[in-house]
């Protein structure tokens, strides 16, 4: 029954995890700066910039919002480097997600016992792997 727990709480965790990393590669907003609005000017014209991993965008105090998709970056290595880096990351999550939900003693897909500890295993080992991208 400890153990039973113990990798429903591991895969619970490594899954929301898994999760959370897979809604922070959508944000919009990974840099924010205001620009304007101060100064002593009589015309207060604000503007927001922000960008993320796939495009830049520029918002003013008028809400039209302008924005520049990132095609392919070799200007810009260092953006296709963390892209390539948390896609892979992300897809090897994903197999250890898998390989620790077959593996897991409570479920009755994976085979016999041995079988599945060596599957939980591996998960564990792609959960690390995973997470060093």
């Amino acid at each position: 029954m400890k153990k039973r727990l113990i990798q429903i709480f591991g895969f619970l965790i490594t899954s929301l995890g898994w999760l959370f990393i897979l809604c922070t590669m959508a944000m919009d907003y990974w840099r924010i700066s205001q620009i304007g609005g101060q100064g002593g000017s009589f015309i207060i014209k604000v503007a927001w910039y922000w960008s993320n991993l796939w495009k830049d965008c520029y918002t003013e105090s008028t809400a039209v919002t302008n924005c520049r998709d990132y095609g392919v970056l070799w200007s810009v290595l260092y953006v296709q480097a963390v892209r390539g880096l948390l896609m892979c990351g992300l897809t090897i999550g994903f197999f250890a997600v898998v390989c620790c939900f077959v593996g897991m003693e409570c479920t009755y897909i994976g085979g016999a016992e041995p079988t599945k500890d060596k599957l939980v295993f591996s998960g564990a080992v792609f959960h690390f792997v995973g997470g060093e991208y």
